[in-house]
């Protein structure tokens, strides 16, 4: 045991810890009893990125064929290239040691004589015997698919050599990312060629037929991967049913022997026709072709079949493509394709995606395509197919700076080395970058990219920095290449780097969702303009915010909003300092001004909520409680009536735009939201009728009386709107010693001081309250003495008003008065014996007359959240019905809430639960919509938007995905309240 232990010790200095690697060493005669031999095969063995996988390779190679491994293992020993391409191809990929081991002679086309890449296609052609000038294949079949296979396999694996042999020999030649890409893109090149001339042995009508494959994606750009699907579409002349045929056998036989062949691209995607004429793909592009077509027609190349059929494609599309950018649907699609990228990655894996994830190769490769459909309409130098290459132009060109060009094609480089190394392995499809935790995983990958360790770190660790390095680098070049150039273009100082003409920083503009590109530079030059340093931080705020609103239902107004912040924060010391620091605040404050017209003039009036868009917890978890103290003792502080009132504004300010962000971020519900704004009222009128009944008493000489407020409709229900009024009646209890006819006269001062301090002119959203729900209405008197109430609601009270009380409740002034109207007034809203047949009529009278009446000229009653149909108002008389009908036998119905209501009659039986269940998701959808319509418009709104941008910004308001159609959602709101008025027709009209 002691001499095995220290012969696998010996052996752990080339690498090898696989315990059955002195006994596969001594097999391969690399081992003695003395200890190694042949040690420079060993010393390369060790350099490889798995040397145990190398070991295990060379040993299945020496099973598979013994009689030939002597003159192997000499090759190996005096061969320095093939030494070092045939060991690095073993320690990367378990599927080659396949290959070689099927296939043991195969080893010797590593010997560095390998096949040119101008070379591929004859040697595919010759395994499946393809000969004269139409090459059409002698082989067919099982046999065609199995020797084009193993050619393939042999040129992929020399490929793979070229790629890692330096890995192992430090003296072997490097190839680029470029060549090898070109190298895998040639090789495709050759299988389709290939398959091809199978496809046409097995259709046997090779003259009544034309077809040409031309490469889109990556093997049309000529960067593809070791494994990946070949996009193609096909063009035929003819007999389209042969060629349809001959297309089908070449997708059959390439998949089966080589790769994936996906036609998806073509016209009509998988619906489409698999072939189609040049006139057919020209009709289509005109008439039928979305944006994204024209951006994966950018690396169009015909690669296979007819050449003269191939350029006439080419010929027919290509003008279209340059003629994208000024499409009238270019925006919207732009803006969807550029979202879809994220969207497919779950969001544990967003950080580890080399393809798809933030920072990734479709950063770049996004970007770049933008680029050239915007500037490659008059600039013919940037149409190109590779994405490097394109870089490369569009750095030359000026339209982007030359070190972001370079930098970002290093990066670009970086990650598809990554990618390659990574596909390698198995020969499978993968772009996930190992885990953390997965340290062998990382260690391979890091040797297989030629990484070692560094300054005290192991070579996975400097791997990791890496990545995150190169995929920062990229997500912040992404944002820089669009946007930064903008700022040059309204810049008074030329540069050579970025020399946007302002035509061109228009199409720019108007690419990202700008539809008004030149407001866009005014406000871009006036937020950079001078050399202060409030400028210097717009200008390096400024390329991410513009990406960020470009992402909103309304970048012009976003950034017209935020142009009107800034200005008017501009002494604010702290303001540019949180969105410069705090990624956050600046990605949240977009998305608020890009969506709400609401939100800015309260950022603007009370800033301090900025601060908390970093942190949801702050703008989420505030005390109803708490709120309403701070408020009371803000008040308090002030003697001066006019200064208490604007204190309690002042909070009122700061408490609406925190519930609005939340909402508008999607950090709380409805419910929560409604809850929030009436508590929020509630303490208001609480401090105003404080600071008033302070005042008067001290111009009277005393208190003369107790005042109550009484929240009635949605206050009283605790289901406010951001525009709601504030619907209340006032009682009053004299003082002792007080006549009525003066605490009266005292109470009315007090109430009618206070609707006069809150409802007085303001930059604030409105402060109105409504006491015309007061017995009597509007000739009422403003407020009664309790025994007053009880006197008019015995003798002249209507069932209406009965069934306004349902939602009385206390909520300012003094709480025993308040206590003592809300037991007066329970047994006139909650009736015994309920209601009899001729009050339930006029109930429903009441209910149609407001139905006709009260729905403003010109609405759309499927679309009005409040009185539309199946909207709020049907959804509460319902409720309240039941209410009337059977409070006074069930305790849980003696609710003022609308969702309570429902469940305590579900509870009851007095609801089926389905029923209920339409009624409460059509109540909790159009109180959303309101509020999320008022937030969008900035004024109270019970209209839904039916088109437009507004009806995009209200859906997104509401959480839906600016890439998903706004039409759905208004089709959804639509169904839930047809749902809920059919409740409502058998339920409250019975």
């Amino acid at each position: 045991m002691a001499d095995r232990a220290r012969s696998i010790s010996s052996a752990a200095r080339f690498g090898l810890t696989d315990p059955r690697a002195e006994q596969d060493l001594r097999a391969a005669g690399l081992w003695g009893d003395s200890g190694p031999q042949h040690e420079v095969i060993l010393t390369a063995l060790s350099r490889t990125p798995d040397p145990d996988l190398a070991l295990r390779g060379l040993d299945r190679i020496r099973e598979s064929a013994p009689d030939s491994w002597p003159e192997l293992r000499d090759a190996l020993e005096t061969d320095r290239r093939l030494r070092g391409r045939l060991i690095a191809v073993l320690g990367s990929s378990s599927a080659f040691t396949d290959f070689l081991a099927a296939h043991p002679g195969q080893w010797r086309r590593l010997d560095g004589g390998g096949t040119p890449v101008e070379h591929y296609t004859q040697a595919l052609y010759e395994a499946v015997e393809a000969e004269g000038d139409h090459r059409v294949a002698k082989v067919r079949g099982a046999d065609a698919v199995r020797r084009l296979k193993a050619a393939y396999r042999g040129l992929l694996m020399e490929v793979a050599a070229d790629d890692l042999g330096h890995v192992v020999e430090s003296t072997a030649a490097r190839f680029t990312y470029d060549e090898i890409a070109r190298q895998l893109s040639e090789l495709a090149d050759a299988a389709l060629r290939a398959a091809l001339a199978v496809a046409w042995a097995e259709s046997g009508s090779s003259g009544s037929a034309r077809v040409a494959v031309i490469a889109m994606g990556k093997c049309g750009g000529q960067e593809l991967n070791y494994v990946s699907d070949v996009d193609v579409v096909f063009v035929g002349d003819g007999d389209l049913a042969v060629a349809t045929r001959v297309a089908s056998a070449l997708m059959r036989v390439a998949g089966e022997a080589c790769f994936e062949v996906d036609a998806n691209l073509r016209p009509e995607g998988r619906n489409g026709a698999l072939v189609r004429t040049l006139d057919g793909h020209g009709t289509y592009y005109k008439r039928w072709a979305k944006t994204w077509e024209f951006q994966a027609l950018l690396k169009a190349r015909p690669v296979a079949g007819d050449a003269e059929l191939g350029q006439g494609y080419l010929d027919t599309v290509s003008p279209m493509v340059w003629h994208a950018a000024n499409r009238d649907n270019f925006v919207p699609e732009v803006q969807a394709m550029r979202r879809r990228v994220e969207d497919h990655v779950p969001s544990e894996l967003v950080d580890r995606e080399l393809k798809l994830g933030r920072g990734g190769l479709r950063d770049v490769e996004f970007a770049v395509q933008l680029l050239q459909l915007v500037h490659g309409r008059t600039d013919e130098l940037l149409r190109l197919g590779s994405t490097v290459d394109a870089l490369a132009a569009l750095g030359a060109g000026g339209y982007v700076g030359r070190t972001d060009s370079a930098e970002l094609a290093d990066s670009y480089r970086f990650l598809r080395t990554l990618e390659h190394r990574l596909q390698l392995q198995r020969l499978r499809r993968t772009h996930l970058f190992p885990a953390d935790q997965e340290t062998d995983e990382l260690r391979w990958l890091a040797r297989a990219s030629g990484i070692g360790p560094e300054r005290g770190r192991t070579a996975a660790q400097v791997l990791q920095s890496d990545f995150r390095r190169h995929a920062n680098r990229i997500r912040r070049l992404h944002e820089k290449l669009f946007y930064r150039p903008l700022l040059e273009a309204v810049s008074r100082v030329p540069t050579e780097a970025l020399r946007l003409t302002t035509e061109e920083a228009h199409a720019r503009l108007a690419a990202l969702g700008y539809l008004s590109p030149q407001g866009a530079l005014q406000h871009i030059k006036a937020l950079t303009e001078g050399v202060s340093r409030r400028a210097a931080i717009q200008s390096a705020l400024l390329p991410v915010l513009l990406d960020l609103l470009g992402n909103t239902p309304d970048p012009d107004g976003g950034l017209l909003a935020y142009r009107k912040v800034s200005e008017a924060l501009s002494g604010t010391p702290w303001y540019l300092r949180v969105l410069r620091d705090e990624g956050a605040v600046a990605e949240r404050l977009a998305t608020l001004l890009g969506t709400s017209r609401f939100v800015p003039d309260l950022v603007v009036r009370a800033p301090e909520v900025l601060r908390m868009l970093g942190d949801p917890k702050e703008l989420t978890s505030r005390d109803p409680a708490e709120v309403a103290g701070s408020l009371r003792a803000a008040v308090r502080r002030h003697g001066y009536l006019g200064n208490a009132v604007a204190a309690a504004r002042s909070l009122r300010r700061h408490e609406l735009l925190r519930i609005a962000c939340a909402d508008l971020l999607g950090f709380t519900d409805v419910l929560t939201v409604c809850a929030g704004l009436s508590s929020v009222w509630g303490a208001v009128l609480q401090a105003s009728l404080e600071a008033v009944d302070r005042a008067e008493a001290a111009a009277a000489g005393g208190h003369l009386a107790t005042v109550a407020v009484i929240g009635m409709g949605r206050l009283g229900g605790s289901e406010l709107g951001y525009g709601s009024d504030a619907d209340v009646m006032f009682v009053c209890q004299p003082a002792p010693g007080v006549s009525d006819e003066d605490a009266l006269k005292y109470a009315g001062r007090v109430a009618q001081a206070v609707r006069k301090l809150l409802g007085s002119p303001s930059q604030d959203p409105p402060l109105q309250v409504d006491v015309d729900l007061r017995p009597e209405g509007r000739q009422g008197p403003i407020v009664r003495t309790l025994e007053s109430y009880r006197a008019y609601y015995a003798q002249w009270g209507e069932v209406w008003e009965a069934q306004a009380l349902l939602r009385a409740r206390p909520v300012a002034g003094d709480a025993e008065l308040g206590a003592r109207f809300i037991a007066m007034i329970d047994p006139i809203r909650y009736p015994g014996g309920g209601l009899d047949a001729a009050q339930v009529r006029e109930i429903r009278r009441i209910k149609a007359r407001v139905d006709t009446e009260r729905l403003p000229r010109g609405a759309d009653p499927a679309t009005h959240t409040k009185l539309g149909r199946g909207g709020l108002a049907d959804i509460e008389w319902t409720v309240q019905l039941i209410q009337l009908r059977n409070a006074h036998a069930v305790p849980d119905l003696r609710t003022t809430s609308t969702m309570d209501g429902l469940a305590a009659a579900v509870a009851a039986d007095l609801l089926t639960p389905d029923d209920a269940e339409a009624l409460r998701s059509a109540w909790l959808l159009a109180t959303r919509v309101r509020n999320a319509a008022t937030l969008v418009r900035g004024k109270q709104a019970d209209q839904l938007p039916t088109h437009g941008r507004e009806l995009a910004a209200v859906a997104a308001a509401m959480g839906t995905e600016l890439t998903k159609d706004p039409g759905q959602f208004l089709d959804d709101y639509r169904r839930t309240t047809r749902h809920a008025r059919a409740v409502v027709e058998h339920v409250f009209y019975d």
